[in-house]
């Protein structure tokens, strides 16, 4: 997506249909404002925590970091949980269920 790297992104990723694009937090503003003048659609714009690099976990220590984050996620005082761990995707989606 061209409109988005020339507006200050610096990276776009393919996310199944989407579309995810990696800025650096001070440049956000100006990667949204570039979108939006191209009248491109944005389901979702925020700034997050990107991992820098992950820790790939499986059986027993995915179920309990899964269970724990699904934990944080429920607290009425926890706003945002981030993580670095990488789980196989249909691993994942066996303990969410």
């Amino acid at each position: 997506m061209e409109v988005a790297l020339e507006g200050g992104a610096e990276d776009v990723r393919e996310a199944g249909d989407l579309l995810e694009i990696i800025t650096a937090p001070e440049q956000f503003d100006k990667v949204k404002e570039a979108l939006d003048q191209a009248k491109v659609p944005v389901g979702s714009a925020e700034v997050t925590m990107l991992p820098q690099s992950t820790v790939a976990i499986s059986g027993k220590q995915a179920e309990h970091m899964v269970r724990l984050l699904e934990a944080l996620e429920d607290h009425d005082d926890v706003q945002s949980v981030s993580s670095n761990m990488d789980i196989a995707a249909e691993e994942l989606e066996r303990l969410s269920a």
